[in-house]
């Protein structure tokens, strides 16, 4: 509305979002390429807003945490923190190392996606996604293929994180960046000199323009005294009265406007962080516990649900495999009785050959005993026939004897034959028995399978927009989640621990691929800060 101050507009977008903690946001414009935000107790039409309609507002955070973890409270605060830094990382606003910014995709892809599946985040889900800086990709002789690959790996580790846990790890990991959270402005100092003032939660700081990473001077908000400006001028006096004052020169007054803003917002949040917790930041303290608690048991519900269901699910497959090996075998036992039934006809058709065989041969042994008789009594009386009918008779002797010898070994192949067919009967005998026993089988397990089958719909399952959810926290809760929180911590220092090393042996791995000439400023002083041990806070006490 035309009468609506700063403050209207801005408690309009809280109440929209659900945001408490406005503490740590504004609305910023942008008037002739300055950066301004809107001033709470002024009319907002009465701000050097620009003309064009519609009038666009920016709703952004303007004071940065020092410790993302113990001050940012609610899970919508923490959220737009995590998109804005990562975008101001994704826009090189904040420098980030190769390495770092691997692992932060990481996380940014676990807020997104939730837990990894090798079933569903197949090779190339990544591929539209915007995820590293461009100057991290031209670094390096990789294909995007090859980045996916990495950032992948450490995602999936990260199984089990909600997706207030994997923002808040992100924060974690960006807020030790030498940028985060730093607003840079040009000076110069009563020689002339450019120079660069960063305004950050910590304190006051003086860069060299090329090198935004390393403070030449740092002044914590606790050493100071007084700040102010005249005109373009603007003076900070320290604590210390033996330490000289420092002045310097902005370009505009607009400038020195918004660094005093700034001071003043960074210096008032400084000084309540080391004051006991207001009533109202208790309560969303306390609210956010339980809400954090809540949520931690609704994760344990469904994780449970979940390994019951696959539990289940496990199961009735393995019932299905049996089933169909019992089918299997039943199919071959079947198969087998077939062949057990057709071999006993076939003996049963041999023996019966045979047998008939062995009647002719004894039917032929007798016609020639016959012959045999025959010959002897019609012998011819003389010498030279009687020599013949003997030399007859012997020949007859013998064939006889061999058609004996011969109708003996048939009736023993017969013999032998019966035998085979009745082992034969017998074999299919048991084959039938086993076939009725696995088809009794299968039948058991069919019922045992329909009722498996069935299993996971009668499984618990829990509605998350159930009203009649309810929670009571006593002294022990409190005991039992602080025991929590302490564990915690200690496994946070050894995973912080393990991380360090899965960064270093990233970079090890990248650091063959890397074209050197493609290095920026920033990339040669990090690696040079890095060799030498500096971190963004040990460089801020040593130069304080």
């Amino acid at each position: 509305q035309v009468k609506w101050k700063g403050k209207d507009l801005f408690d309009l977008v809280c109440r929209t979002l659900g945001l408490r903690e406005t503490w740590f946001f504004g609305l910023q414009y942008t008037i002739k390429d300055t950066v301004a935000w809107l001033k709470m107790d002024k009319k907002v039409l009465d701000h050097d807003v620009p003309t064009e309609e519609p009038k666009t507002f920016h709703f952004l955070a303007k004071f940065y945490p020092e410790n993302a973890e113990e001050e940012l409270v609610q899970e919508i605060t923490q959220h737009l923190f995590f998109l804005q830094v990562k975008k101001q990382i994704l826009d090189e606003k904040i420098f980030c190392p190769p390495e770092a910014s691997v692992l932060l995709a990481s996380y940014a892809v676990q807020a997104k996606y939730g837990d990894y599946d090798p079933n569903v985040h197949k090779r190339g889900f990544l591929a539209q996604e915007e995820l590293l800086p461009k100057r991290v990709i031209n670094l390096y002789q990789m294909t995007p293929e090859m980045w996916e690959e990495r950032i992948t790996a450490w995602y999936a580790e990260h199984r089990g994180r909600a997706r207030d846990e994997a923002e808040m790890e992100y924060l974690k990991i960006a807020q030790d960046l030498e940028m985060y959270g730093v607003n840079y402005f040009a000076i110069r100092n009563k020689k002339g000199t450019e120079l660069l003032l960063g305004v950050d939660a910590l304190g006051l700081h003086i860069y060299d323009p090329d090198n935004r990473l390393t403070p030449k001077i740092s002044f914590p908000w606790n050493e100071i005294r007084n700040i102010s400006y005249s005109d373009k001028e603007f003076t900070i006096k320290p604590l210390d009265k033996k330490i000289d004052v420092f002045k310097f020169n902005s370009s505009k007054l607009r400038v020195n406007k918004l660094i005093l803003q700034l001071c003043i917002g960074n210096h008032d949040l400084f000084m309540r962080r080391r004051k006991a917790d207001s009533l109202e930041v208790q309560q969303m303290k306390a609210q956010a516990r339980e809400e954090k608690a809540r949520k931690q048991m609704e994760r344990q519900c469904l994780a449970r649900e979940k390994q019951m269901r696959e539990e289940a699910e496990r199961t009735r497959d393995e019932l299905e495999r049996r089933l169909m090996q019992l089918k299997e075998e039943a199919t071959m036992a079947n198969e087998a009785l077939m062949r057990s039934e057709e071999t006993a006809d076939l003996l049963a058709e041999k023996a019966q050959i045979t047998e008939e065989e062995a009647k002719l041969l004894a039917q032929k042994a007798a016609e020639a005993e016959q012959e045999m008789q025959r010959i002897k009594a019609t012998a011819i009386r003389t010498e030279e026939e009687k020599r013949l009918m003997e030399q007859k008779v012997l020949e007859a002797e013998m064939l006889a004897l061999k058609m004996a010898e011969e109708s003996e070994r048939r009736a023993k192949e017969a013999d032998q034959l019966k035998q085979d067919l009745q082992e034969a009967r017998e074999s299919e005998r048991r084959a039938k028995q086993k076939l009725l026993e696995i088809t009794s089988k299968s039948s058991y397990t069919q019922s045992m399978n329909s009722s498996t089958t069935a299993l996971p719909t009668d499984l618990p399952s829990y509605n998350l927009i159930s009203d009649s959810l309810s929670f009571d926290f006593k002294d022990t809760d409190m005991k039992r989640l602080s025991m929590e929180i302490e564990k915690e911590k200690v496994e946070y220092m050894e995973r912080s621990k393990h991380l360090q090393e899965q960064l270093n042996e990233l970079k090890t791995e990248i650091e063959a691929l890397k074209l050197k000439e493609r290095e920026t400023a920033l990339d040669i002083l990090h690696n040079e800060n890095s060799s030498r041990g500096n971190s963004k806070h040990n460089t801020i006490k040593k130069v304080s």
